[in-house]
C-alpha cells in the first residue's frame, strides 16, 4: 500500500505550508514515512525555537520526531524532544501532553526503568480516561506493555496489549492497534496462549499488514518466527531480518535477533546462535535497552560462549550523563535547562536521581565522580563476569 504518490511527496517535501507539512507527515505515520520528512520536520522545530511559527506546529514537528527517533534508536533525542515538547505543553498547549508522556513511557520500558514507566502510563490512562481522550488512553496501553514485556512480565504485557485490542483482531479505529501487534504475539506465546497468538497473526496477513511498509513487514514475519514451531521458526526470522531496511529499525530488528538466536540456541544450535545474539547484544548495549542485553547475554552464555563484549556499565542514561556533566561544569539547572530545551524542573529531576546512582549527595562531588567513571573506576558499579562454568 503506497503512500501519496511521487508528485505529492515531492510536494510535501518542498512545501511552504508548515501546517500541510505536519498533517503530511501525520498521515504517513502508521506507513513509516515519517523519516522522508526529516529534514523540513527539524526546520520547524528549530523554527520554533527561535520564536518563529506557531507553537502548536512546533508541537507536531516535534510529536513525529519524537516517535521516528525512537523507532530508529536515536534515543538520546528521542528523550531531548519529548522533554522539549513537555515543557511546551505545561506551557502553552497542556492537552499535548500525553504524547509526549508516551515517548517516555516508552524510552523507561525500553531500559528498564519499569516503576517510572509504570506509573507514567498510569497518569496518561487515567487522564485520558477522565476527559474521553481516547487516543491517549490507547497510546498508553501500547507503550505500557512494551514496560511489561521489559520487565519479564508478560501476563501484564498481555492483558495491556488486549486492552488496546483484543487477539485475533485490530479493533477499528485504533491505528496504533498496529504498534503493539509484534507485542501482543510474543506476550501470548510467553504466557502458553498459543491459540490466541495464531489468531492476531492471521488478522495481521489477512489484513495485509505486511504489506504497509518495510518495518511492518519485517514485525509481521518476525511474528510468525514467535508463533511457529522449530523447525519453521528460524525461516521466519531470518525472512523478517532479510527485509530491506530492517536494520534501520534498530531496536526491533534486535529484538529479532534475540528471538532467533533463543530458538537456535533452544534447538541445539548453539554456534549458529551465537551470531545474532552477538549482533542483538551489541545494539541494546548501544541503545542502553537493559533488560533485553541482560537476555541476550545470557543466552549467549548459554550457548557456550565464554567471554562476552560487555559495554562499559555507566549508572546513568545518556541523557542523565549529559546533564550530570554540564551540571559539574558549573552550569546552573537553569542553564542546562536553557541549553537542553527543558526546564529547569526536570534538569533538577534527573540529578536528583543521579545523585544515588553515583553514590554522592552533593552536586561538588559531581566532577570527581564522573571522572571516576571517564577512567574505567568501575568499583562502585561492578561489572558482571560470565563466564561458561
Amino acid at each position: 500500500m503506497p503512500w501519496p504518490c511521487g508528485p505529492v511527496r515531492e510536494w510535501l517535501r518542498r512545501t511552504p505550508d508548515p501546517t500541510a507539512l505536519v498533517r503530511g507527515a501525520t498521515a504517513t505515520i502508521y506507513l513509516d514515512r515519517v523519516g522522508e520528512l526529516h529534514d523540513r520536520l527539524r526546520e520547524l522545530v528549530h523554527q520554533g525555537r527561535e520564536g518563529g511559527g506557531q507553537v502548536r506546529r512546533h508541537l507536531g514537528a516535534l510529536m513525529h520526531l519524537c516517535m521516528e527517533d525512537f523507532l530508529t534508536g536515536e534515543w538520546e533525542e528521542a528523550q531531548r524532544l519529548a522533554d522539549e515538547g513537555a515543557v511546551l505543553c505545561d506551557t502553552e498547549y497542556p492537552f499535548f501532553a500525553w504524547y509526549f508522556q508516551y515517548n517516555q513511557v516508552l524510552l523507561h520500558g525500553a531500559r528498564g526503568e519499569t516503576e517510572a514507566g509504570d506509573a507514567l502510563a498510569e497518569q496518561m490512562v487515567r487522564w485520558g480516561t477522565r476527559r474521553g481522550v481516547g487516543a491517549a488512553v490507547a497510546f498508553a496501553q501500547q507503550a505500557r506493555t512494551l514496560v511489561a514485556v521489559g520487565s519479564g512480565d508478560y501476563e501484564a504485557a498481555y492483558r495491556h496489549a488486549t486492552a488496546l485490542t483484543p487477539a485475533g483482531c485490530l479493533a477499528p479505529y485504533v491505528a496504533h492497534a498496529l504498534w503493539g501487534a509484534y507485542d501482543l504475539i510474543e506476550a501470548a506465546v510467553r504466557t502458553g496462549r498459543d491459540a490466541e497468538a495464531a489468531a492476531h497473526l492471521r488478522a495481521l496477513r489477512e489484513l495485509g499488514v505486511d504489506r504497509l511498509s518495510g518495518r511492518n513487514a519485517m514485525l509481521v514475519a518476525g511474528a510468525a518466527g514467535l508463533c511457529a514451531p522449530d523447525d519453521e521458526a528460524v525461516a521466519h526470522f531470518e525472512a523478517a531480518l532479510s527485509v530491506p531496511g530492517a536494520d534501520r529499525w534498530v531496536f526491533e530488528a534486535a529484538r529479532i535477533r534475540l528471538a532467533l538466536g533463543e530458538r537456535l540456541r533452544r534447538t541445539g544450535a548453539k554456534g549458529r546462535a551465537r551470531v545474532p545474539l552477538a549482533a542483538a547484544l551489541d545494539a541494546f548495549a548501544r541503545l542502553g535497552a537493559a533488560p533485553w542485553a541482560e537476555r541476550a547475554r545470557a543466552e549467549l552464555r548459554a550457548s557456550g560462549q565464554t567471554t562476552l563484549p560487555e559495554a562499559t556499565r555507566t549508572p546513568l542514561t545518556p541523557q542523565e550523563l549529559e546533564i550530570a556533566h554540564l551540571a559539574a561544569s558549573g552550569l546552573s539547572n537553569k542553564q542546562i535547562g536553557e541549553r537542553l530545551y527543558i526546564s529547569h524542573r526536570t534538569v533538577g529531576a534527573h540529578l536528583y536521581k543521579v545523585y544515588p546512582k553515583l553514590g554522592i549527595t552533593t552536586r561538588a562531588a559531581l566532577r570527581d565522580a564522573l571522572n571516576a567513571l571517564d577512567d574505567g573506576d568501575s568499583s562502585p558499579f561492578p561489572v558482571r563476569a560470565w563466564s561458561s562454568d
